[in-house]
């Protein structure tokens, strides 16, 4: 309120005494977004010593002269308040000149934000950056994360290549390309902009490589993403109330639902597996239930203290799997049913319950869903769960443009970029204080993974074990499916995959 106060007193005291800049309109030459504090100190250096540039307030929350066309000129930089957009005008002599206009820094950047609310994040983000940096151009590629997947390598050794790209995280992408030489180390930014005290740990952690690649899990920080992904069950709260059934607390209670549910007549779990991984995401869940021991899942993903699968709870995983496609918990067909094609039953009313990731939230449609993260094996149980982040943000070894480029990253992971995330219907990696008005799928989803966070629950994907995991899971899975292999051959292939990846190292 007092500097509210001042900065009226001050336009008061310059639109009375400077009646000609009452009455001039200002031409702006570009435009400011004051995103944080330290953008303060980086305006107070640019326009101390030049009052012909003295920037003037354009949009401001709190500003009633940003009604006034004219506006107010801004001859104090404490006046000046983080979220203000601020018009930076030109001088006569360079508007509409371009002769001694440098060229503008071309900034590429290649991201998977194909979905329309996404982009439209995005395209705000940009905007506003490109107006923090007059002479910075973005030049945007969305791709699909399969397309990513496929063209990032290659891109990345090319010196015109992406300043910027997004990898996912694990062993046969983000630690194959710091192994390659592609990739430029961020930790000297981790500690400048103070990524530490913003981001959780295990975040950090998966982003974590050795130089030469040889390690994942530990070394330097190559990326870092700015939205969450967490996988558990959707629910009709209308099909739920019709059974009686309420959210369960342990898996057993969540078996109980589903024998309800499919007694009343409905499919108690849509889910498709037509693409193999969605299997390895319902799997490790039920694996995770079974393992009240979180050191013993990370030293396994990482290959720490000889950790192996020679333990009881993966073949236990296994049966608890089988046992419910042979109760008839999952459509006939999820074997041959892809992905996609399940959520849309769900969204047509097919299934009481939907296994799936927080990704799918703008697709699902009604206000009677609801969800809930897969229960502990008993109450109290510190049962991890499948999350973490989507691909994350990197930047391209020996590019021109890496001081940038990490500001770029910063700008991707700041408070305006997390709430603008929240409001488009997705999880901002990091929790913000804001949450929907209305109870409901959203609030549900950043419910479970503020949970996450604050209990360091955050369960890292199986498949990131060795390079070839992934395929053995898959490839296992459909067979434990299909009633060709049993539960103890299940879990024999995945410990020979990891025996023979770990007598390498």
């Amino acid at each position: 309120m007092k500097k509210l106060i001042k900065i009226l007193l001050l336009f008061a005291f310059i639109l009375t005494s400077s009646p000609a800049l009452a009455q001039e309109a200002v031409t702006c030459q570009s435009d400011v977004i004051v995103q944080r504090d330290d953008w303060l100190s980086k305006l107070a250096d640019k326009f101390w010593d030049d009052p012909s540039a003295y920037p003037v307030i354009a949009e401001a929350t709190n500003a009633k002269n940003a009604l006034d066309p004219s506006y107010a000129r801004i001859d104090d930089v404490d006046f000046i308040d983080v979220g203000w957009k601020l018009c930076i005008p030109g001088s006569p002599a360079n508007i509409g000149s371009t002769e001694d206009a440098p060229a503008p820094t071309i900034l590429k950047v290649w991201d998977i934000w194909t979905a329309d609310a996404e982009s439209q994040v995005i395209e705000t983000l940009h905007r506003e950056f490109e107006a923090a940096h007059p002479n910075v151009e973005i030049r945007r590629t969305a791709k699909t994360i399969v397309n990513m997947q496929a063209t990032a390598r290659p891109a990345l050794g090319n010196p015109d290549g992406p300043d910027i790209a997004q990898v996912n995280p694990g062993r046969s992408d983000l630690a194959a390309l710091v192994a390659a030489g592609l990739l430029a180390d961020l930790t000297p930014y981790w500690q400048e902009y103070g990524w530490a005290n913003r981001f959780p740990a295990p975040l950090a952690t998966r982003n974590r490589v050795l130089d030469d690649g040889s390690a994942y899990g530990r070394g330097n920080i190559y990326g870092l993403a700015p939205t969450a992904e967490l996988v558990g069950v959707f629910y009709n709260k209308e099909k739920f109330a019709a059974a009686g059934v309420t959210v369960p607390a342990t898996l057993a209670e969540f078996e109980e639902a589903m024998a309800t549910l499919k007694a009343a007549g409905e499919i108690p779990l849509m889910f498709g597996n037509l693409d193999g991984w969605p299997a390895i995401h319902l799997y490790s869940e039920i694996q995770n239930a079974f393992i009240n021991n979180p050191a013993y899942l990370d030293n396994l993903i990482y290959g720490r203290n000889e950790a192996n699968f020679d333990v009881s709870v993966h073949e236990q995983a296994a049966a608890t799997y089988r046992d419910w496609v042979d109760q008839g918990y999952f459509p006939p067909d999820f074997n041959g049913l892809a992905y996609d094609e399940a959520w849309q039953l769900f969204n047509n009313e097919q299934g009481a319950m939907l296994f799936g990731g927080s990704w799918l939230s703008n697709d699902l449609l009604g206000a009677n869903l609801g969800f809930f993260l897969l229960p502990p094996l008993a109450k109290g149980d510190e049962k991890m769960t499948l999350a973490g982040a989507s691909a994350a943000y990197v930047i391209r070894q020996g590019s021109a443009n890496t001081e940038l480029a990490a500001e770029y990253i910063d700008w991707m992971m700041s408070e305006r970029a997390m709430q603008l995330w929240q409001q488009a219907g997705l999880t901002p990696v990091v929790p913000v204080d804001s949450s929907p008005d209305e109870p409901g799928l959203e609030a549900d989803i950043n419910a479970a993974w503020r949970q996450l966070v604050e209990q360091e629950r955050i369960g890292p994907y199986l498949d990131w074990a060795t390079p070839t995991f992934y395929n053995t899971l898959t490839i296992s899975l459909q067979e434990l499916g299909d009633d060709q292999i049993t539960p103890t051959e299940f879990a024999q292939e995945l410990r020979a995959d990891y025996a023979a990846f770990q007598a390498q190292q």
